[in-house]
């Protein structure tokens, strides 16, 4: 087999011997001859659960040097869904084009990907789907339950739930900063079944991570122990030729999405797996959540649709034991990472807590899948997550409230005078792709003050953004068109009847098309649209899709290879 490092690294001529001796610092001069397998690295001490990365590198460096290979570190962009500003998903094309083109560009024959937070896993993915090298991923894992109280905390979930406490005057704002330091407990990501949690467990089952390390907690020792056995894999990947390309198909996402809908996982998937999906060239649509996904129970009793955490998950039996609750509905054919398909790993994979995992007679929720709704108000799709919401709103007609932009929605969602009851629909839009830009965790709307006081805990809402995969509600979100792609999101006025029927798949406002053809947007909502000048913000606004095909960069989509046909002297 000829390497392709060997491009860069073979024979006796100039370039050959620059590439070589800027790399010697040390090596024999057979490593030259060995897989060289990068490590792309997403800790930052910026991306908080993604900081114990480095030490994960390290496990998977001692794997690739046991099995042959030489391992090389590779430091890639990082996202912190907590701390980058206006919004990660600004940044996650980015992140996935600069990890794709540092892939292609370098002498790298394969590639261990270490993500966990929301963002690092998907613009991995992308990157490696983009570019087809023989790719895995070692999900950096959960934190460990905190306490508050004495009750388990919540990470994400019990933010808003706690903050909508304070509002609403039934806990003090002292209380709620005590809560503070109890709220993360150590290193890993997200502990509820959040976007961080969803696609470290989705990508399993997509086939990208070996079966059954998805969801280890990060201060787990076993977790060191995957990733030294991803590290020796990454090797025999390349000496079988064994890339994305080769084993990613059709069937591998129809396995996500069953496991996507029986852990109750975040809507953020959707869109994740759209983008990744097209990047593969695979014909994947938002219709096929909802066809595939809308029957498969919820299996899993976590926040926030539940009660548990991560840590209860990975003990009760984590991810093969739920999917062999729901092997018939999975695609047999779906292969994995190693070489065997996924379905092979689910004979030994029991449930260990019952009340966590729950069997498939005894679903948390019988027909829990994200549904797909479709309407004049979203031509093009709008999701919801019927686990989270209330069941008594899945049904809904109410008088709308409309915010032009978040802004305008913080000056005014508390206004005592605002002229709004426990019926309205809560509407927010330039919140998509194009409008904030980068679609937002903005779309579970916190509930006007004056409604909280009076005991309200939920409405529906409707938002062209996203929401956090750990909050909760009532929330279309995802709509499509967003406003300020021209979406009918963007005529909507204050006092429009709006109907949501789940059950139907509609979401809908009870006005005629030609009315609807008849308005423009108005000032306000023209003006709370993004408009950058330059950067990247102004690249993303002119060529970012839609959210029911992903949000990804219009000239991305596809793959482009590994080839490089030129050299660099």
């Amino acid at each position: 087999m000829t390497l392709r490092s060997a491009q860069w690294y073979a024979g006796d001529g100039r370039n050959a011997y620059i590439h070589r001796a800027w790399m010697r610092r040390g090596v024999p001069g057979d490593a030259f001859d060995r897989p060289q397998i990068a490590i792309a690295n997403t800790a930052s001490d910026l991306t908080p659960c993604n900081a114990h990365l480095t030490e994960v590198a390290a496990s998977v460096r001692d794997g690739i040097h046991e099995a042959g290979g030489i391992p090389l570190e590779l430091p890639v962009v990082s996202l912190g869904e907590t701390q980058v500003r206006p919004t990660a998903m600004l940044w996650r094309n980015m992140a996935a084009m600069a990890t794709e083109e540092m892939l292609r560009a370098n002498p790298i024959d394969g590639v261990v990907l270490l993500g966990g937070c929301d963002k690092t896993i998907p613009s991995l993915l992308m990157a490696a789907a983009s570019v087809d090298l023989p790719a895995v991923v070692v999900p950096g894992g959960p934190m460990l339950t905190g306490t508050f109280r004495g009750v388990p905390l919540g990470c994400g979930t019990d933010v808003w739930r706690l903050s909508e406490e304070v509002r609403a005057g039934s806990l003090s704002n002292e209380q709620f900063i005590r809560s503070e330091s109890a709220m993360i407990r150590s290193r890993g990501h997200c502990n509820t079944m959040g976007t961080a949690s969803t696609m470290a467990l989705v990508a399993e089952a997509l086939g990208v991570v070996v079966p059954g390390v998805a969801g280890t907690p990060a201060p787990d020792s076993r977790l060191l122990e995957a990733a030294h056995r991803t590290g020796r894999l990454a090797v025999e990947l390349v000496t079988a030729d064994r890339r994305p390309g080769t084993f990613l198909t059709r069937a591998s996402f129809h396995n996500a999405i069953v496991a996507l809908a029986a852990i109750g996982g975040s809507t953020n998937a959707v869109v994740h797996l759209l983008a990744i999906a097209g990047r593969l060239g695979v014909d994947l649509t938002l219709d096929d959540f909802d066809r595939i996904g809308s029957d498969v129970p919820v299996l899993v009793d976590l926040q926030p649709a539940g009660r548990f955490l991560m840590e209860d998950f990975h003990r009760a039996g984590g991810l093969l034991a739920v999917l062999r609750e729901v092997r018939d509905l999975l695609d047999p054919d779906a292969l994995t990472v190693t070489g065997r398909p996924l379905v092979e790993y689910l004979d030994d994979a029991p449930i260990w807590d019952p009340e966590v995992i729950r069997t498939r007679a005894t679903p948390l929720v019988e027909h829990g899948g994200i549904a797909v709704l479709r309407g004049n108000l979203a031509p093009r799709g709008a999701l919801v997550k019927p686990a989270a919401a209330s069941p008594h709103l899945l049904k809904h007609r109410g008088r709308a409230v409309v915010f032009d932009s978040i802004e305008d929605f913080h000056a005014r969602v508390d206004d005592p005078d605002l002229d709004v009851d426990a019926d309205s629909v809560l509407v927010l839009r330039g919140c998509g792709p194009k409008g904030y830009p980068g679609m937002p965790e903005v779309s579970n709307m916190p509930l006007p003050k004056k409604l909280l006081e009076q005991g309200v805990r939920d409405m529906v809402r409707v938002c062209d953004g996203r929401m956090s995969g750990t909050a909760y509600g009532t929330v279309v979100l995802h709509v499509a068109p967003e406003a300020a792609a021209g979406g009918p999101l963007a005529l909507v006025r204050t006092g429009d009847v709006i109907t949501l029927d789940v059950e139907a798949r509609r979401i809908d406002v009870e006005l005629s098309d030609e009315e609807l053809a008849a308005r423009t947007p108005d000032e306000a909502t023209v003006a709370g649209f993004a408009n950058p000048r330059r950067g990247w913000e102004r690249l993303y606004v002119d060529h970012v899709l839609q959210a029911d095909t992903g949000a990804d960069l219009d000239f991305l989509l596809g793959s482009s290879g590994s080839r490089v046909s030129r050299e660099s002297h």
